[in-house]
């Protein structure tokens, strides 16, 4: 598990040719990953992070305790587990009076792919030879559903855009992505792609902060930080809580930094310190969490 601030789904695309019409990719939508915690934000941290390691549905109920730990009243849970379903992440199967919910495989696919980016993110420094990898493509005002879901895609593969129509990232392995994305959207025949170096007009500086909006970044970075640095959550629900939330917070930030090189980000950048806090503290609360997890599975099961 993620872009455009107005952006409604960062996974909307439409579905490959060779995919069966279950098989449509779920949706996700960026203004839940990058605003408030939602009801179904939270569930999806919760299917990501403990869901998806276990090959086993899992009851409503259970889902319902877990949510409720977060202040999520019951009716809010249902709902939000009922849209999740409907956006194609869940399939219900109902056992007597009761129900239980599995991963699609869509679904699996989509968090697998998330679960890789998130907790591998902030890990992957590399070294930048300077050189630009540049998109153009135009999108008309009209088609505002359109903008917003290229904007929303681009944004979560890296790239940001200094001015309308033109969007740059500093790696260009992001070009296939990028291409993907064109396809998908029925925009590739008109973009047109390059790589290049920074000329002698303007300044590289400017250009980056105009592609991306690097203080608040670094705000939401340092709120993370202060946030849960001295947090030493023992064990049972107080370990399961501060884990989801850990995660939760977490995976917003491939959503909203774009992992540029050191040499174009200010000076002692947080986004170092929240990394190394982020993976320590996961690291630290795994087990237990894990744990937590499964004892409520079982009581769930038994009744």
């Amino acid at each position: 598990m993620v872009l455009d601030a107005e952006g409604q789904s960062a996974g909307e695309r439409k579905p490959r040719a060779a995919r069966p019409a279950d098989e449509a990719r779920p949706k996700v939508s960026r203004r839940r990953e990058v605003g408030h915690t939602s009801a179904r934000s939270l569930l999806a941290t919760i299917l990501g992070e403990y869901v998806l390691p276990r090959d086993r549905p899992v009851w409503t109920s259970a889902l319902v305790e877990a949510l409720g730990m977060f202040e999520i009243e019951e009716k809010s849970a249902r709902q939000a587990l009922a849209r999740t379903a409907a956006e194609g992440w869940l399939t219900s199967e109902r056992v007597g009076r009761r129900v239980r919910w599995a991963l699609t495989p869509p679904g699996r696919r989509l968090l697998t792919e998330g679960a890789e980016r998130i907790y591998s993110f902030g890990n992957n420094e590399r070294q930048w030879d300077g050189t630009w990898l540049v998109i153009l493509v135009s999108v008309p005002e009209a088609k505002r559903e359109l903008r917003h879901r290229l904007r929303t895609q681009l944004a979560w593969a890296g790239f940001g855009t200094p001015e309308t129509g033109v969007w740059i990232s500093p790696d260009t392995r992001h070009e296939a992505e990028a291409l993907t994305v064109l396809k998908e959207l029925g925009l590739s025949a008109d973009a047109m792609s390059f790589t290049a170096n920074y000329g002698a007009v303007g300044s590289e500086e400017t250009m980056v902060s105009r592609a991306w909006d690097l203080r608040d970044v670094e705000a939401r970075y340092e709120a993370f930080i202060d946030e849960f640095t001295g947090a030493h959550p023992v064990e049972g629900n107080t370990v399961f809580q501060a884990q989801t939330r850990l995660v939760h917070e977490w995976r917003r930030f491939p959503f909203l930094d774009p992992q540029l090189p050191r040499m174009l980000l200010p000076e002692r950048w947080s986004g170092v310190q929240a990394a190394d806090l982020f993976h320590r503290m996961h690291g630290d609360w795994h087990e237990h969490a894990q744990q937590r997890w499964d004892r409520l599975m079982e009581e769930h099961s038994a009744v």
